[in-house]
């Protein structure tokens, strides 16, 4: 029989054992983890020099000043939708590659943007959003749509000019001084349109031809290169506007209306005959320069846009190892018993994926509470209050201009605070999947 003191003596070797080794981890965990957080908290009670302790005058602060509400409200809309959309992206994926032949090569391109650093990513949809639709993609995209099916006018800048027979109406349309009459061609002379504007196929301005009977006249660009040139005259070098509407008005109904030739003539019939002639508005509207994907309104979702294409791959590759794992049988036997596909989907493979889907959004959460990175390189400046973050506005708090380390200190902890329910799920599914 052993004695007691031998095996007290033991116990207590096997435990300086242990704790020898676990000494370097917990001096590490110390320095690196516990005396920041503890270090934070005690810093986060003192004021902006750090001499006068203000107890919690830094945490409410927090919650009147509107730049940090406004970072508090973003960082909700981010736990909300960026986590839910990756992940269900993610699932999509995962589902509809598993039964495709080019399944492999769709998961590299989908997974490939995760290679890429937040700062290079950044810069990549800072050009994507761009507003010009030469430069940024996304612009390209929603105006080549947007005129296929509502084109521009080719005249934004048009006007009448020096002693022109047009004033301006209502709604930016332009109108005849005195009512037209038949046989006698009318002149509808317009500036401020370059060269480059007009619409292709566009010819030499020519003077209409008096018609009985009929209201004949000819709207052009009344401007000649390098001078010269009558005005409220159609001379040899000026151009004609293709296409242009003009609306015959009387008592302020429009009883004609014709579109100008390449040369810029029009033909009214005799009902024009004693009318005003109006050029109206949608002669005249700016072209269409797509969406302000990066202005106040839409910089939030843009941000959150990139964020996702970053991480869908991510969502899908672990929910695709999760896939792999579903035992066919059990699908098999659905489709047997005569479930569609969707119910497929929704009754079987969503319930099975489950924990694998609480793993992505879990580690999604924990990811979006810190997204810093991406917010500070796509927001242009002007409106970067409007798409802060509470991980942005604890740098531009701590380390910007007007640093304040007290206030910096309060956010981190109340960052770490809205952190550590997360992570206490996490550590509960653990242990739970441990403990079968």
């Amino acid at each position: 029989m052993i004695p007691v003191a031998a095996t007290s003596r033991e116990a207590r070797r096997r435990r300086l054992i242990a704790a020898a080794f676990l000494l370097p981890a917990l001096v590490l965990l110390g320095a690196l983890v516990v005396h920041p957080i503890g270090y934070s908290v005690y810093r986060s009670l003192f004021d902006r020099s750090g001499g006068s302790f203000v107890g919690t005058g830094n945490y409410r602060q927090i919650f009147q000043d509107g730049t940090i509400r406004t970072a508090l409200k973003n960082t909700a809309v981010w736990v909300v939708l960026a986590p839910t959309t990756a992940t269900a992206l993610g699932l999509i994926f995962a589902v509809l590659t598993e039964r495709v032949r080019w399944g492999t090569a769709f998961k590299l391109l989908v997974f490939m943007p995760m290679a890429i650093s937040m700062l290079a990513a950044g810069i990549i949809f800072r050009l994507v959003y761009d507003h010009d639709p030469d430069r940024g993609i996304a612009n390209a995209v929603w105006v080549g749509v947007h005129d296929t099916f509502a084109e521009s006018s080719a005249f934004p800048k048009a006007r009448p000019g020096r002693d022109s027979p047009l004033v301006p109406a209502d709604g930016g349309a332009f109108v005849t001084r005195d009512p037209v009459r038949a046989g006698t061609p009318v002149v509808l002379p317009l500036v401020g349109v370059t060269p480059e504007s007009l619409p292709e196929g566009t010819r030499t301005a020519k003077a209409a031809a008096a018609e009985p009977g009929k209201v004949t006249g000819t709207a052009w660009q009344d401007f000649t290169r390098g001078g010269g040139g009558r005005p409220n005259a159609v001379d040899p070098s000026e151009s004609g506007f293709s296409g242009m509407r003009i609306e015959a008005v009387r008592d302020g109904r429009v009883v004609a209306s014709a579109t100008t030739r390449a040369d810029g003539t029009f033909t009214l019939p005799a009902a024009a005959d004693g009318a005003l002639l109006r050029l109206p508005a949608s002669n005249f509207r700016e072209a269409y320069a797509g969406v302000e994907w990066l202005g106040p309104a839409l910089v939030t979702p843009a941000v959150i846009g990139a964020y996702v294409w970053m991480w869908a791959g991510f969502a899908m590759v672990l929910i695709g190892a999760g896939l792999a794992a579903v035992p066919r049988e059990l699908l098999e036997a659905a489709r047997v018993d005569g479930a569609n596909e969707w119910q497929v989907f929704r009754r079987i493979t969503v319930p099975v994926l489950a924990p694998v889907l609480v793993v992505v959004l879990v580690t999604l959460v924990i990811n979006v509470m810190k997204v810093f990175d991406l917010v500070f390189v796509i927001a242009p400046g002007a409106v970067q209050d409007d798409a802060n973050v509470l991980a942005l506005q604890l740098y531009r708090t701590s380390f910007g201009t007007d640093a304040d380390p007290g206030l910096g200190s309060a956010i981190a902890v109340l960052l770490l605070v809205l952190v550590v329910p997360v992570m206490l799920v996490n550590i509960r599914r653990l242990r739970k999947e441990g403990s079968r």
